[in-house]
C-alpha cells in the first residue's frame, strides 16, 4: 500500500486529506507543522509528501528545501496563492508539482496516485542500460545519481526523471505535452509551465551556459531534445 504524509497545520484539512487518500487505498499519516514533518519524512518509508506551504515557524518553501536535501520522492506543494511567483518558487525549492486550494478530492487523488505511479515506474530498471554518458556527463539510472566532469550534480526527483527520459531517446524531439505526461503522469490535468520550469532549472546544473546547451537543445514551436 502506498504511503503519503501529508504536513498541514490545520488538523481539519488534514484529516479531510487523508480520508480521501486512504478511501482511495492509500495510507496517510498527517505532521501538523515544520518539525513534525521532518521528524516523520526521516523516520517513515513514504512514497510522496503533500505539503502546505502556509505553516507556522518555517514556511513550506522553506521546509520544501529541507525535504529535498532528505528525499528523492515526490512532493506535492498545497497552496491557496495562485500567482505563478508562488508556484516558480515552489519549484525552485524543489517541488514536483502543485495544487490550488479549495481544490476538489477526485483531482487531488488523481494527482497523488499519477505522481506515486510515475515515481515507481520510473525508478524500476526496465532493462535500459544503467549508465548514460555523453561528454562529461554521466547519469546512472540505479543509483539516480548525476555527474558532470567526476563531480556530483545533485537532482529533484522530476529533475533527474526528465532527464534520463530525454537521454535515452537522443535526438527525438518531444512536446512539452509529450513531456508533462510521460514524466507527470498527466495529460490533463496541471500545467505545462511545470516543464519549462525543470528544463531551465536542469540546464543551470549541467549547461556550461544554459543560454547557448550542449546537452538539451529547444526546438521552437515544437520542444525539447537531447543531443547526441
Amino acid at each position: 500500500m502506498p504511503r503519503v504524509l501529508i504536513i498541514e497545520d490545520e488538523l481539519s484539512i488534514a484529516e479531510l486529506e487523508r480520508d480521501y487518500l486512504e478511501f482511495h487505498g492509500i495510507q496517510s499519516d498527517i505532521a501538523v507543522n515544520g518539525d513534525d514533518g521532518l521528524r516523520k519524512a526521516d523516520g517513515g518509508s513514504y512514497d510522496l509528501i503533500l505539503l502546505d506551504l502556509m505553516l507556522p515557524g518555517t514556511d513550506g518553501f522553506e521546509l520544501c528545501t529541507m525535504l529535498r536535501d532528505r528525499l528523492d520522492i515526490p512532493i506535492l506543494m498545497v497552496t491557496a496563492r495562485k500567482a505563478d511567483i508562488d508556484k516558480l518558487r515552489g519549484f525552485d525549492r524543489g517541488a514536483d508539482d502543485y495544487i490550488v486550494k479549495p481544490f476538489n478530492s477526485n483531482e487531488l487523488v488523481a494527482r497523488v496516485k499519477a505522481h506515486i505511479n510515475r515515481y515507481q515506474r520510473l525508478t524500476k530498471n526496465r532493462g535500459a542500460p544503467d549508465l548514460i554518458s555523453h561528454q562529461a556527463l554521466e547519469v546512472y539510472r540505479d543509483s539516480r545519481q548525476v555527474f558532470l566532469q567526476g563531480k556530483e550534480v545533485k537532482m529533484t526527483a522530476k529533475e533527474f526523471d526528465l532527464l534520463v527520459f530525454l537521454a535515452l531517446h537522443p535526438n527525438h524531439v518531444f512536446s512539452k505535452e509529450d513531456l508533462f505526461e510521460r514524466i507527470w503522469g498527466m495529460s490533463e490535468i496541471g500545467d505545462l509551465s511545470t516543464v519549462t520550469v525543470h528544463i531551465r532549472k536542469i540546464r543551470e546544473k549541467i549547461e556550461e551556459n544554459p543560454g547557448a546547451p550542449q546537452f538539451i537543445e529547444t526546438v521552437w514551436g515544437v520542444g525539447y531534445r537531447f543531443k547526441s
